[in-house]
C-alpha cells in the first residue's frame, strides 16, 4: 500500500523527497500543497516538476477520511461521520461561534475510559488514529467552510471529540506539529485546546510539549463521586490529578478550563458545588458548565435550571471563574458526549 503522505512530519517528508533524488526546498512545496492548497491530486501541484508528479503518483498518495455523511443541526453546527481506511468511521463537528467556526476533533475510534454519561465511552475503544487521520477531520471542515457563502474561518480546534487524547499523545504530538507550521495548517497555540480526564505522566508531556491549551474532563469534585460516574478515569487519583494541574506551566494570565458535566440529582448541588471551590482553590482554573442532555441509551437526565444557575452562581461568588455553555448540535447528536459513531468494520 501506498504511504499516505499526510502521515509524515516535515522531516519525515523531506527524507522521502531525499529518497526520491530531490531537493529539499521540493518538502516545502509540497507540505504546502498538502496543508495550506488541500490539494490531493499530485498532476495539480503546478509549481513541481512534471517528473515528480509523476514519481510522487506511482510512490505515494495523499487520503483523507471519507465524508459518508453531514448533518446540519438547526443551530448552525455540522456533524461529519468520517470512513477510515479500514472501514471504521468517526464523527467530528463543526461549530458556529460569532465570528469564527470551532472544530471539534476525534483522536480514537471509540474511547477505552467508558465514562458513564458519555455515549463514545459505551463503544469501548477499536483503536487509536493516525497523525493523517486527525489531521484529515481538520481538512475535511477546512473544504466544508470555504464551500459557504460567509467570511467566517474555521479559527479554533478542540481535540475533545471521540477518544482521550493523551492515551494516542505520540500520534496527537505529531498532529500538532503539522497544526502550528507556519507552512503546514498554521494555528496559534491559543487557538487549540486539548481536553483530557488527566493522564498521569501524559500531562506533564503536554505541558512541556507548550502546544496546546488544556481543558481538564473533572465532573466531579470528589474522588468517591468521580469513581461512581467516571470509574476508569478515577483510576488516576484525584489529588494526584489536582497536583498536577497546580503544577502545570501556564502563560501569565492563563488558566486551566475545567469541564464539568452537570448531571441531574448527581452532582449538580451546592454542596458539590462549595466542594469543587475548595478542590480547585490551588489550581489557576475556570469552569467551563455544561448541563447534561439526555440520551436514551444514558442512566442520567438533565439538570433543574434554577440548580444549574444557583451552582454557577456560588462559584462566580467564591471568586472561581465560571461560564455556563450551551451544548450545541443536540438535535443531531452532535452535543457534548453524544458523538458514537456506526462502526461498519464490526458490523
Amino acid at each position: 500500500m501506498k504511504p499516505n503522505l499526510l502521515n509524515c512530519t516535515y522531516p519525515e517528508l523531506e527524507r522521502f523527497c531525499s529518497d526520491l533524488g530531490e531537493a529539499p526546498f521540493r518538502a516545502r512545496q509540497l507540505w504546502q500543497w498538502l496543508w495550506q492548497k488541500r490539494e490531493r491530486d499530485f498532476g495539480r501541484m503546478t509549481n513541481i516538476s512534471k517528473g515528480l508528479r509523476g514519481r510522487l503518483t506511482e510512490t505515494a498518495a495523499v487520503l483523507w477520511p471519507e465524508v459518508l455523511q453531514v448533518q446540519a443541526s438547526r443551530d448552525g453546527t455540522t456533524k461529519f461521520l468520517l470512513a477510515l481506511e479500514d472501514g471504521q468511521r468517526i464523527e467530528s463537528v463543526l461549530i458556529p461561534e460569532k465570528d469564527h467556526f470551532t472544530v471539534c476533533l476525534s483522536t480514537q475510534v471509540g474511547c477505552a475510559l467508558g465514562c458513564t454519561f458519555c455515549a463514545t465511552g459505551q463503544m469501548g475503544l477499536v483503536r487509536n488514529l493516525s497523525m493523517a487521520e486527525i489531521l484529515g477531520q481538520i481538512l475535511v471542515a477546512q473544504e466544508h467552510v470555504s464551500g459557504l457563502e460567509t467570511d467566517v474561518s474555521l479559527r479554533n480546534l478542540v481535540f475533545m471529540g471521540m477518544g482521550e487524547p493523551l492515551l494516542n499523545w505520540e500520534n496527537l504530538r505529531r498532529a500538532l506539529g503539522a497544526v502550528h507550521d507556519p507552512l503546514g495548517l498554521d494555528f496559534s497555540k491559543r487557538r487549540i485546546t486539548v481536553s483530557t480526564v488527566g493522564v498521569p505522566g501524559m500531562l506533564t508531556e503536554l505541558g512541556a510539549a507548550g502546544l496546546a491549551s488544556l481543558a481538564v474532563s473533572l465532573h466531579a469534585p470528589t474522588q468517591e463521586l468521580r469513581a461512581r460516574i467516571m470509574p476508569r478515569a478515577a483510576r488516576f487519583p484525584l489529588d494526584d490529578l489536582i497536583a498536577d494541574l497546580a503544577a502545570y506551566p501556564l502563560q501569565p494570565r492563563q488558566k486551566i478550563t475545567i469541564e464539568y458535566v452537570l448531571l441531574g440529582e448527581v452532582n449538580d448541588d451546592l454542596g458539590h458545588a462549595r466542594d469543587l471551590v475548595r478542590l480547585l482553590n490551588k489550581v489557576k482554573a475556570k469552569v467551563n458548565l455544561i448541563p447534561f442532555h439526555p440520551s436514551p441509551e444514558l442512566p442520567y437526565v438533565a439538570p433543574d435550571s434554577s440548580k444549574v444557575l444557583a451552582f454557577e452562581a456560588l462559584l462566580k461568588s467564591k471568586g472561581l471563574p465560571a461560564t455556563l455553555r450551551k451544548s450545541k448540535g443536540q438535535d443531531i447528536s452532535a452535543a457534548c458526549g453524544q458523538l458514537r459513531a456506526e462502526v461498519a468494520a464490526n458490523e
